[in-house]
């Protein structure tokens, strides 16, 4: 099988019909056999039930039903694992993306070899000061701490290999990352292409501006898990390690000082008496406590999670 085509979706009863017939017109068109696979994220129109009646007449489209909205990032992980072509892309359901870029970005992969073809939408059909200057600024600082050169991180127009997919954990709100988890996984050959954009036709956007709060505390996230999440004692150890060693000559200068104070006979000064005392056992509890993360740090990354963090209701 050529394709699998990911679309995640949260009350898009009006596009879904529209947004299949196109996309059965594109694959039709240049020879590629796909699957589909539609992720209702907890719907509460008629969603599931026009994904119902879809299957029935094409055998190629199949569904994920969560019995909740969970986000994203879940809806994106149940269907990596269902996934069979030899590209995935992704694409929102509210046809703001064009399902004619398919077969381009199809070819990127296989002809370019590409491990990931991320979509651009250089020229956007949003509020500008809600969405389009959030967004530059959040991209901005999402190559700056990445090291990945992506001009639109949240564009959901995606191309993968499909042993990225296979490979890679997306969980919590890491879906604009994939990207990024990838590349942190070894799959580097990563390019971009500016794809065409539209305002939506039907209903009303399921973001809001907060989503950029979190996308940037996801982004520091990344980073440091990506730096340290092998390795936490290198930083927990680390910085433990520098403010116990600190905390404890702290406490032996006061206690040295102390002492060359009770040798010239000068008393009355209770160690208790200076701040600097309740600083070094602070830093030195603190190290502690810091070293003793990182040494669970280390017990835990060896055990196998599952981050499988969702419940499906339906699966078609």
């Amino acid at each position: 099988m050529n394709l699998s085509i990911i679309i995640p979706l949260l009350n898009e009863e009006e596009s879904l019909e529209e947004l299949f017939s196109r996309i059965n017109s594109v694959c039709n068109t240049a020879n590629l056999s796909y699957e589909i696979w539609f992720i209702d994220d907890g719907s509460t129109d008629l969603s599931w039930s026009i994904i119902e009646n879809l299957k029935v007449q094409f055998p190629q489209i199949h569904g994920i039903k969560f019995s909740r909205n969970y986000g994203k990032s879940q809806a994106l992980h149940a269907a990596f694992e269902k996934a069979q072509g030899e590209v995935i892309i992704t694409m929102d359901a509210d046809l703001q993306d064009f399902p004619e870029e398919i077969p381009e970005l199809y070819d990127m992969i296989k002809l370019g070899d590409y491990d990931i073809v991320s979509g651009w939408k250089k020229k956007r059909f949003d509020n500008v000061m809600t969405k389009n200057l959030p967004s530059k600024l959040f991209n901005a600082a999402a190559r700056k701490l990445s090291g990945v050169e992506l001009h639109d991180f949240n564009c959901g127009l995606k191309a993968y290999k499909r042993q990225v997919v296979k490979s890679i954990d997306v969980y919590g709100d890491m879906h604009r990352y994939i990207p990024v988890l990838a590349a942190n996984a070894g799959f580097r050959r990563i390019t971009e292409k500016e794809v065409r954009h539209q305002a939506r036709p039907y209903g009303t956007s399921k973001f809001g501006t907060e989503r950029f709060v979190r996308g940037f505390l996801d982004l520091i996230t990344l980073w440091f898990v990506s730096r340290f999440g092998g390795r936490p004692m290198h930083f927990f150890g680390a910085v433990g390690t520098v403010m116990f060693i600190v905390g404890f000559l702290s406490a032996f200068w006061l206690g040295l000082s102390k002492l060359i104070d009770v040798s010239h006979g000068i008393y009355g000064h209770l160690l208790t008496n200076n701040a600097w005392f309740f600083i070094a056992l602070t830093m030195m509890i603190l190290g502690s406590l810091l070293f003793i993360a990182g040494f669970l740090g280390e017990i835990i990354i060896r055990s196998n999670r599952d981050h499988k963090n969702y419940n499906i209701d339906e699966v078609i």
